[in-house]
């Protein structure tokens, strides 16, 4: 696996290294002991899965406040995805900054969302499929999340419109009024 840096400290890229034969090839997506060297969270106790049914499609931003802050490992299985995370970590120097990065299942690659960020993605294809590998399970008590188009946040999503998008995200309260998450890292 190849760890590249984003620009928000405690959150990565990560390209599979492909080991090729006549068969195909053969690489590895998680390794909990490469993550624990890292100093990345190896503990995913729960895997879950979007689909995803138009091009345009916005889920997000999610995260969960302690004591059932999560960190995640997202790939798409089918499909392609603008992902972002927004760090929310009171301590944080890049606080309210976030990041974005193409995953397809074509590309392979992954992003290892830190505890104290919050999540969100775009699809780029119609018929895409999203997976997650959590920390800690849903917890409807410490669910929380961010507008997609706030201005103080002012992400840029490829798809202006017509956009996909739940009720429930389109309801989040404005980034100004967000309590900073409190972590141990940042």
């Amino acid at each position: 696996m190849i760890f590249e840096a984003t620009p928000l400290a405690g959150a990565f890229v990560i390209d599979p290294e492909p080991i090729a034969d006549n068969r195909g090839f053969f690489a590895r997506l998680f390794c909990a002991a490469t993550f624990t060297t890292r100093g990345l969270n190896p503990h995913l106790d729960q895997i879950s899965i979007s689909q995803n049914v138009n091009a345009g499609t916005i889920r997000g931003f999610h995260l969960q406040r302690p004591p059932a802050a999560e960190c995640k490992l997202i790939r798409v299985t089918a499909g392609a995805i603008l992902d972002v995370i927004v760090d929310v970590r009171a301590s944080s120097a890049t606080y309210g900054r976030w990041f974005s990065v193409e995953l397809s299942a074509a590309n392979r690659r992954l992003i290892y969302v830190p505890e104290g960020f919050a999540h969100g993605f775009q699809t780029l294809l119609p018929d895409t499929e999203v997976t997650y590998h959590i920390s800690h399970p849903l917890s409807s008590e410490h669910a929380t999340g961010l507008p997609f188009d706030d201005p103080d946040l002012a992400v840029t999503w490829p798809i202006p419109e017509p956009i996909t998008i739940s009720d429930r995200d389109r309801a989040w309260a404005p980034f100004r009024q967000f309590q900073p998450i409190e972590t141990n890292h940042g």
